[in-house]
């Protein structure tokens, strides 16, 4: 598989996203306060604005989360999943720490968000 350079890893903030270009695609790449890296689109689906990597780092019920800077969207760092509309999710993509460089898949992971089912009534 195919990676990215993105930047040294000291050179990342802590609980703070940083946006990198991946194969022509914008990716918001954050590292925890845990050392836990993760990288997920940048692009906001629910504004089509590319803005997440500035968003807010929290945690929800121990999973790690950035909010959106602009409607405040919860998306779960792990799986894109957003928190507080389940018919939205962002990708997620492969990050890795080799030689002290952060990288990045050059493709993003297959995360099938499916929106839950309604029930018939």
């Amino acid at each position: 598989m195919s990676r990215v350079r993105i930047a040294h890893i000291d050179s990342l903030p802590v609980d703070r996203g940083v946006a990198a270009v991946v194969s022509g695609e914008y990716v918001a790449i954050f590292r925890l306060a845990d050392g836990e890296l993760a990288a997920i689109d940048h692009l906001d689906p629910c504004s089509n604005v590319p803005v997440l990597a500035r968003g807010l780092v929290g945690c929800v019920d121990g999973t790690p989360v950035v909010a959106s800077p602009l409607h405040k969207q919860r998306f779960d760092l792990r799986t894109g999943r957003c928190l507080d509309d389940p018919n939205v999710s962002v990708r997620v993509w492969r990050v890795e720490v080799i030689d002290q460089t952060v990288t990045v898949a050059a493709e993003p992971m297959t995360v099938a968000v499916e929106p839950p089912a309604e029930s018939a009534a």
